[in-house]
């Protein structure tokens, strides 16, 4: 027998993809609830809109895999409209239409009014900051531009997102102070490029003045960097990462290779010595700062010898977090013309190797955190523990905290002192104290 959904009109958002996605879909909700409609995050509704990713193979495939699965409740009368949006949509509108037809209506990235006429809603534009945030009440994320003027050759967002668009300074600020009004106490900057902020704006680059501000808004703890890119670095935004203690002691810097055959073929616009010496100066300026990167294995023209010298210099480096994927051939970018020679199954093994390496690295770093007292945010209870985090870990992709829940009582969103007491790969366990 057929079971409706019970609660009639109202309406489920479903995000897919990376942080920049659960914005816009807070950001859909915001104007939603702002129309005085029953709106969801990933729960029961009868009206579905799904926000797509269609970065990589895997992310356009489970969109394209909930697609179909919310069309078959449509077509089973499960569900009465859906709707689809986001990434994959942009780039694929035409296909999507033809192949899977029984979606009410599919839009673009930048088709929030539109979809909110579909859902008969009207498109406020005084909402400047207003969100129905869908992550933990202590932490947020902050989008600070929209798009991407970088050519690289592998990455199709430029298509999906379009060229880099900056939030004024004085908006920004104001989204801030909404969220920490709302008890956010952690921001995570984002964007597709977070060093490329204000050049359009203010013709420079603008963020470590952004920060400067950030930080003078009551109620924030915590201010951290997602997604810098290393080309025309703003070393500025280094010292206010040193002196402002509000701005963590950690940024992400996307660095994708070493070779610079390889990075030259990626339109990276950077060499293997440039890399390095951004990184010296970095940890120069800031010995206490963690970094992360992201690699590709596998893109082609990778030989032996170039992931051979990208082993040694992740072994070097000794990041204090590392992220790896293997190459994904994407239709209409500039690596899409370039013969993808690597097999699927080197590319896993390369990206397996990469990661043996740095889960040792991991382990030897995290060994000498033992014994040692760190300022933590604990974000959850699951299962026996309280799951926390330093100023060193992002949410999701970094190293977590664990605290036994039977010896001691923690409050969800509060910052605490922990004592570390033992550490494994990617986990540390510690206790509070006094």
């Amino acid at each position: 027998m057929r079971t409706k959904y019970s609660n009639k009109n109202r309406i489920n958002v479903v995000t897919l993809g990376c942080s920049k996605n659960i914005y816009d879909s807070e950001v859909l909700m915001g104007q939603l609830k702002a129309n005085n409609k029953d709106v969801v995050h990933e729960q029961e509704g009868n009206i579905v809109v799904i926000n797509t990713c269609g970065f990589i193979d895997n992310a356009k495939q489970e969109s394209i895999d909930t697609i179909l699965d919310y069309s078959s409740k449509k077509q089973n009368g499960l569900i009465d409209k859906l709707f689809v949006t986001g990434c994959l949509s942009e780039r694929y509108m035409p296909d999507l239409k033809k192949e899977i037809p029984n979606v009410d209506e599919y839009f673009g990235t930048t088709d929030l009014p539109k979809l909110l006429k579909a859902l008969k809603a009207d498109y406020k534009h005084e909402l400047v900051g207003e969100r129905l945030t869908t992550t933990p009440k202590n932490y947020a994320y902050l989008k600070i531009s929209e798009g991407c003027d970088r050519p690289c050759s592998f990455c199709a967002i430029p298509l999906m997102r379009g060229k880099h668009k900056s939030k004024t300074i004085e908006d920004i600020v104001i989204e801030a102070s909404k969220l920490a009004a709302n008890g956010v106490k952690e921001l995570i900057l984002i964007a597709q490029d977070l060093t490329y902020y204000g050049l359009d704006l203010y013709k420079k680059r603008e963020l470590s003045s952004l920060l400067k501000e950030l930080v003078k808004v009551n109620g924030i703890e915590w201010i951290r960097l997602h997604y810098a890119f290393p080309n025309g670095f703003p070393v500025d935004v280094l010292e206010v990462i040193k002196n402002e203690p509000k701005v963590c002691n950690y940024i992400d810097i996307p660095l994708q290779h070493i070779s610079t055959k390889i990075l030259k073929s990626m339109r990276r616009g950077s060499k293997k010595e440039n890399i390095i010496d951004l990184i010296k100066e970095i940890r120069l300026k800031n010995p206490l700062i963690a970094i992360r990167t992201t690699l590709i294995v596998g893109y082609p023209g990778e030989t032996e010898k170039e992931f051979d010298e990208l082993k040694q210099w992740v072994s070097e480096t000794r990041f204090d977090r590392l992220g790896c994927f293997t190459y994904s051939h994407e239709e209409n970018t500039h690596a899409y013309n370039l013969v993808d020679d690597v097999p699927e199954d080197i590319k896993v093994n390369r990206m397996n190797e990469i990661m043996d390496i740095q889960s040792q690295i991991s382990f030897e770093i995290n060994q000498k955190k033992i014994g040692k007292t760190y300022k933590c945010v604990i974000d959850r209870k699951e299962g026996a523990f309280y799951v926390g985090r330093t100023e060193h870990d992002s949410p999701d992709v970094d190293n977590e905290v664990l605290v036994n829940a039977s010896e001691y009582y923690l409050k969800i969103g509060d910052f605490t002192n922990l004592k570390i007491s033992s550490s494994t790969e990617f986990d540390l366990y510690g206790a509070p104290i006094s």
